[in-house]
């Protein structure tokens, strides 16, 4: 009999702590963290409520990444971890960072997973070369549109120069030039008596007759 409470009680302490360990909810700080290259990021991860652990740390590239895809990070020159109250690495630490450092950061704490902090890490803005990008694109915008202005003025004046040349071709001919200097000359007034020479008379023999 003492055996079977024994073991009751066993089992209600083992599901007891199951419960607990299901009933916590993993924190991380801050959710989203946009730093410049060359600088640090810092991340937080606990549980609420207050329980010991160890915590874990993923990298991924984005939030729905299956979980045996994400990589788990180990503590190198650059990334570094330190215990957070009861929970052990429950900080990351990430120096001088990297355009590839710019992820989705996941924690657990004994196998519970937290919601995920996305790092931005962006190059810093060099003024002169940005404004310098400006003015060449504006340039470039400019002339762009001379050159369609360009193109368009060449079609138009190609187009202007065609339809005169069909105008010239269907005008009626000037014809006075045509006729300029072909005058007919009039004989005098003895027309007629001149051609009377050549008429013979009535009669007359033909010289061959």
């Amino acid at each position: 009999m003492r055996w079977m409470l024994a073991g009751c009680c066993g089992l209600a302490l083992i599901s007891l702590s199951v419960a607990m360990d299901d009933s916590i909810r993993v924190k991380q700080r801050p959710r989203f963290y946009g730093v410049k290259t060359g600088r640090s990021a810092f991340f937080t991860c606990d549980s609420e409520p207050d329980v010991s652990g160890t915590a874990e740390w993923y990298k991924t590239s984005q939030y729905d990444v299956p979980w045996e895809e994400r990589t788990l990070m180990q503590k190198n020159k650059r990334i570094h971890f330190q215990s957070n109250h009861l929970i052990q690495n429950g900080f990351l630490v990430i120096f001088n960072l990297q355009p590839d450092d710019s992820a989705v950061y996941f924690c657990k704490i004994n196998g519970t997973p937290g919601p995920g902090s996305h790092l931005q890490a962006a190059n810093p803005i060099d003024l002169t070369q940005a404004e310098y990008r400006t003015n060449m694109k504006d340039g470039l915008i400019v002339l762009q549109g001379l050159m369609v202005a360009v193109g368009l003025a060449a079609v138009l004046m190609r187009k202007q120069k065609l339809q005169e040349k069909n105008d010239s071709f269907y005008e009626e001919p000037d014809t006075d030039h045509i006729y300029q200097g072909l005058e007919i000359e009039a004989c005098g007034g003895g027309l007629y008596e001149e051609l009377s020479v050549y008429a013979q008379a009535e009669g007359a023999e033909a010289p061959w007759e």
